[in-house]
């Protein structure tokens, strides 16, 4: 058994060549091999937003404070609230961030596959962004 206590773990800023806009990640866990799984919190401030990305083996957002928008390629952008799941499929290309007006956090669960966890690619545009 392993506890990591609450504030344990360091605060990190999202890099700007990943994220639009003020963005502040909490890592929680990442299971040592053979497991895969590893989540983080992750506050989004009014207007940030994630770039357009995909995951090799999918990933889970559970939607914990405020009010925030999320996007999978070629679909619509969807208003996400706190109790929402959101699910991306292995590959899916898609977004995910806060309102204009109002900050997001989410857990953001999703698993290790030859080393890595996601595939970045180009920023979301304010027009992709204002849907």
């Amino acid at each position: 058994m392993e506890i990591k206590r609450a504030g344990s773990q360091p605060s990190g800023k999202g890099p700007a060549e990943w994220f639009t806009g003020a963005v502040r990640i909490d890592p929680l866990f990442a299971a040592a091999d053979p497991a895969r799984a590893q989540g983080a919190s992750v506050t989004f401030e009014p207007g940030a937003r994630t770039a357009w990305h995909t995951h090799p083996l999918g990933q889970t957002l559970i939607v914990i404070a405020g009010c925030g928008r999320a996007q999978r390629w070629g679909g619509p952008v969807e208003e996400i609230r706190p109790g929402d799941v959101v699910w991306f499929a292995p590959g899916e290309k898609h977004w995910h961030g806060a309102t204009a007006t109002t900050a997001m956090t989410h857990i953001a669960i999703q698993e290790r596959m030859d080393g890595r966890v996601v595939d970045w690619m180009e920023p979301v545009s304010e027009e992709q962004y204002r849907g």
